[in-house]
């Protein structure tokens, strides 16, 4: 079944956007307990070419200094950072600094290749945080309410088609361009016919998560130069099945839903706020909701700051 919701805040300026999407996605918590993610983008404050890694490291002798060697042949570790999670692992979450953004999926690719170790994220102008359980759970593991930015998108798992996991959670990210993330709720039924021609071009996808196929064609599209509109009413074109989905850029979010309109999605927006979710009942954490716009069957919006 799965929740999404958004939020945007117009004026450019920091925000509780974690505490914000915290209240949205525990609002819909009814939709999946498996997991939950937020990507939250603005907050960082990180200099040019800085990066925050985000790794799964599992609890074993000698491991996470062996990541922590990892990283530093190829950037030196400026600031880290350890967070307990569950299952027997940690994330270990640092910062570096690279030459050009074309050189972290090399180093994402290195870090995946010792074993027990998962990159979940590495990004500049947003920060990913998911996890399995329930979201009130993983707002106090990751401490969300403390985190501010200027928008921000979020999941609610209830997993139909693949392993229960954090690195299965969603927001899914791609690394053809810089911090382009997808939350997703429902089934791209014509997953293969989509994601052979991505990997002709040579995308390259670490799991058979359908959402994952979307984030990769999004992200192929704006390195083609698509407005984000342009790029999300193309996907309602190819892409078949019942779903709606939110995908959060540097600049702002933008939402699609199937020609069908086969899964939920409502809007609200005042002066101050743009917000979307599955569910009107998680609008109200942010907005006022006697004004709604639902979604429409083949409908894509694009709200940009």
């Amino acid at each position: 079944m799965c929740g999404i919701a958004g939020v945007v805040y117009k004026d450019k300026k920091l925000h509780p956007v974690g505490d914000a999407l915290t209240k949205m996605l525990d609002a819909l918590q009814h939709r999946g307990s498996d997991s939950a993610g937020f990507a939250l983008y603005g907050g960082l404050g990180l200099d040019e070419n800085e990066y925050l890694l985000n790794i799964v490291v599992k609890e074993k002798p000698g491991l996470l200094e062996k990541v922590k060697e990892t990283v530093n042949q190829a950037s030196p570790i400026k600031t880290e950072e350890i967070i307990p999670s569950v299952e027997n692992y940690k994330i270990f979450r640092c910062r570096v600094t690279l030459n050009s953004f074309s050189e972290l999926k090399t180093m994402i690719t290195a870090i995946d290749a010792v074993e027990d170790v998962v990159v979940l994220s590495g990004a500049h102008s947003f920060e990913m945080i998911k996890d399995v359980g329930l979201v009130k759970d993983i707002a106090q593991r990751y401490d969300t309410y403390s985190k501010m930015g200027t928008h921000g998108i979020g999941h609610i798992r209830f997993s139909t088609e693949s392993i229960v996991d954090r690195y299965h959670a969603h927001p899914f990210q791609s690394y053809i361009i810089p911090d382009i993330t997808v939350v997703h709720n429902g089934q791209i039924t014509n997953y293969w016919k989509i994601r052979d021609p991505l990997e002709r071009k040579g995308h390259v996808f670490e799991t058979t998560n359908d959402t994952e196929c979307i984030v990769h064609y999004i992200a192929d599209k704006l390195s083609q130069d698509y407005p984000l509109e342009e790029a999300l009413e193309q996907s309602v074109k190819d892409m078949d099945g019942p779903f709606s989905y939110i995908v959060g850029t540097p600049h702002g979010v933008g939402i699609a839903k199937d020609q069908l309109g086969l899964r939920p999605g409502v809007m609200a927006e005042n002066d101050e706020v743009f917000a979307i979710a599955s569910e009107e009942v998680s609008l109200r954490e942010v907005v006022d909701t006697r004004e709604i716009d639902q979604i429409s069957p083949g409908e894509v919006r694009a709200y940009t700051i």
